[in-house]
């Protein structure tokens, strides 16, 4: 252990509040953070730097004190062994001393929280007063702050920054089994310290609504009465309005090379190469309006690259799309599509774009906050933004700009054209995006309104929360699965929908909720918009070629890398086309790792004999026949049930406890085996007439929804799901 250095004890004017923040993990310093040396010293590092600085310079508080671990290493700057390092005004970072000397990842903590806490109380008894607040950052931070507020009996308010059971998905999406994510990253105990931390925190600060909706209620002490939305603040002396020299820069001519007229107003987009952020759609919409082409110019920053062939294979594809329809819709001259940026022209071209009289467009499949989004309006730059997410929050805010349907080119179309074709209300947009960003999206503002939120709790002037008996399920993680389709399944009756999605809901915190369709992603995502179908935490789309995860549409990328072998659509696609029979569907249906035909039976050769032939050319694949019309070709490694059994497997879902609801040649390998299953009423058909006789599959009298519903009723699916009678004491 390190030798203990006495800490400054001086008082703090004791009219004044003293908080006391705790974050953990990472490289805390007051100067040159580290932000980049590792995952742990990163964003949640400098949002708790730049807030205790915030709240400090309020004048209700006197004194701010920033816990973090105490770190003495080779190849660790000494700043981080320094007991004590001022910040601004009356904070000051405190190091506490927790487990061996050296520079630990935050996953292999957990074993030195408990030292943590104990040190953390004994520095804290030796100040001439107590905190009035404690604020803890992320789950370990949380369990040492809910032992903090229950032996110093002083209140809690937690910011999760990140949260375990969300975590896990995402990792389990990279190919590591449940088995390695446990090891690895403690995941059991860090879901147990949040749900620990949620039973105590009279607060809980969010920076978006969705991530109260989506992620918190994942969980069974959340509360939705806890929960506070406070954005957290922007760097403004980085991103402010254009002050007319901007033409003069470097990346101006650079931009300027690509363009014909490069004085028209600029329709920018800026976001990494990722298929969620959906840049393709908004060229589609550019591309698809000659009057939007006449009016602006289109400018894509996308990444930076040297040699497309080097990217890795998402980046790779979205980037030669976007090339293939500037060439299709022949946009040359009419778009900038820069290969490298350096990091200071990133707020350039926010500035030359408002100076152009132009607009920034976000047109991601989802963006649970939006950072660009503030950015461009702390710049005096209009918004199109996806209606999903933080956007929602931040043009009701800064009143800036305009909601669109990131799945209809039309919509995107018309949202910027709405904000192009009126220069007053342009103007006006502008003005109001750069006081709301002041107003909610800076230090100040955040820190304002969080003294706003802790004054009555720290004045005793708002009774507690009330925590009616709460309890946890027996299960940590979901032991269950409903899965269904969506042509004929969820879609056919409003009301008997209605009833599912409820029932789901209220069964969330032990049942995944999938879809598997034969829909490419943004076709399924478009009808379950339309129907108010909730995200689901799995969706399988293209027949069982795409995997994604809620809440961010993340892709299962290991899924990926185990289909691409031995698939070869350039010779299915020489092979079938000289075949009777046999139409390509639009391309709107194909993707990646599936093929799409419409078939004629009475001209085409059977699926088995196309088997063969494409096996008599050593092409191994999976043929799916549907409805009697529709013929898809995928890798031999994919299918909705193989998709299905893969994330059961990586998710550790017993088969036994997925419920399957199909109708077609499509949904029969989710359905046969160990899974239990439904066909719905109104799908009763020759295609799965041969499973009749099979024990664990049910043929529901009802149609649509209502036939999932009386399959959940046969199957008694949510029985053990009930919490226990028993009321239980939060830990």
């Amino acid at each position: 252990m390190l030798d203990k250095k006495p800490i400054p004890t001086d008082a703090a004017d004791a009219t004044g509040y003293y908080l006391c923040l705790i974050s953990i993990h990472g490289l805390i310093r007051c100067h040159e953070l580290e932000l980049v040396r590792d995952p742990d010293t990163g964003g949640q590092t400098l949002y708790v730097v730049e807030l205790a600085n915030a709240l400090a310079s309020r004048p209700e508080v006197a004194r701010v004190d920033l816990l973090t671990r105490r770190v003495l290493a080779p190849g660790v700057s000494a700043d981080y062994a320094e007991p004590v390092e001022p910040l601004t005004g009356g904070a000051r970072i405190v190091r506490i001393e927790a487990g061996p000397n050296e520079y630990l990842p935050k996953e292999v903590l957990w074993d030195h929280l408990d030292a943590f806490a104990d040190n953390a109380v004994e520095y804290l008894r030796e100040q001439p007063r107590q905190p009035d607040l404690l604020h803890s950052h992320y789950a370990d931070a949380g369990f040492v702050g809910s032992r903090l507020s229950h032996v110093l009996g002083i209140p809690l308010i937690h910011t999760g920054h990140s949260l375990g059971r969300v975590k896990r998905r995402r990792l389990l999406a990279t190919g590591l089994d449940a088995a390695k994510v446990e090891a690895q990253y403690n995941m059991g105990r860090r879901i147990e310290a949040e749900e620990t931390t949620l039973a105590t925190a009279e607060r809980v600060i969010t920076s978006t609504h969705q991530e109260i909706e989506e992620q918190y209620g994942l969980y069974d002490f959340y509360q939705p009465e806890q929960m506070r939305v406070i954005p957290p603040g922007t760097d403004l002396s980085r991103f402010h309005p254009p002050s007319g020299d901007e033409g003069r820069s470097d990346i101006a001519a650079e931009l300027a090379r690509f363009l014909s007229e490069p004085e028209k107003p600029m329709i920018l987009a800026l976001s990494r190469p990722d298929a969620r952020k959906n840049i393709t759609a908004l060229v589609r919409a550019y591309g698809e309006s000659t009057g939007l082409q006449a009016k602006a110019n289109l400018v894509i920053v996308a990444g930076n690259r040297v040699d497309i062939s080097d990217l890795d294979s998402g980046a790779r594809e979205i980037i030669t799309e976007i090339l293939a329809l500037i060439d299709r819709y022949d946009l040359y001259g009419h778009v900038a599509f820069p290969k490298r940026l350096e990091s200071d022209d990133v707020a350039m071209i926010y500035r030359l774009s408002a100076k152009s009289g132009g607009v920034f467009v976000n047109p991601a499949l989802t963006e649970p906050f939006g950072l660009t989004l503030i950015e461009a309006a702390a710049s005096g730059l209009p918004i199109a933004a996806t209606e999903d997410g933080g956007p929602r929050d931040i043009i009701q805010n800064c009143n800036n700009g305009v909601l669109i349907d990131p799945l209809d080119t039309r919509s995107i179309a018309r949202g910027i054209e709405d904000i192009l074709d009126d220069w007053e209300r342009w103007q006006q947009r502008s003005t109001s995006g750069l006081a709301g960003v002041r107003k909610h999206y800076t230090w100040e503002a955040h820190a304002a309104r969080y003294i706003e939120m802790v004054r009555p709790i720290i004045q005793r002037t708002e009774a507690p929360l009330v925590r009616p008996p709460q309890t946890r399920r027996p299960m940590l993680y979901h032991d269950r699965a409903i899965f269904t389709d969506i042509d004929q399944n969820l879609l056919g009756n409003d009301a008997s929908l209605a009833q599912l999605i409820r029932r789901i809901r209220d069964n969330r915190k032990c049942t995944t909720f999938g879809i598997a369709t034969g829909r490419r992603l943004d076709s399924a995502l478009q009808v379950m918009k339309k129907h108010g179908i909730p995200e689901p935490d799995v969706l399988i789309t293209s027949g069982g070629t795409e995997v994604h995860y809620a809440p961010k549409l993340t892709e299962d990328t290991a899924w990926t890398q185990h289909m691409e072998k031995q698939w070869t659509p350039n010779v299915v696609v020489r092979v079938l086309e000289k075949l009777p029979g046999l139409v390509r569907q639009p391309k709107i249906e194909q993707s990646r790792f599936k093929l799409s035909y419409y078939i004629d039976p009475d001209k085409a050769p059977s699926p088995e004999e196309i088997n063969q032939l494409l096996y008599n050319e050593e092409q191994s694949v999976n043929i799916i026949f549907s409805f009697g019309q529709f013929l898809d070709i995928m890798p031999i490694r994919a299918s909705k049930g193989l998709a299905l059994r893969y994330m059961a497997a990586q998710w550790e879902i017993p088969l036994e406890r997925i419920l399957v609801a199909g109708g077609s040649g499509a949904d029969e390998d989710m359905m046969r085996g160990n899974t239990l299953a439904v066909v719905v009423g109104n799908r009763h058909h020759e295609e799965l007439s041969q499973l009749e006789e099979i024990e664990r599959i049910y043929f529901a009298e009802a149609s649509y929804a209502s036939g999932i519903l009386e399959a959940i009723d046969h199957y008694d699916f949510f029985r053990s799901c009930q919490l226990p009678d028993e009321e239980m004491t939060p830990p």
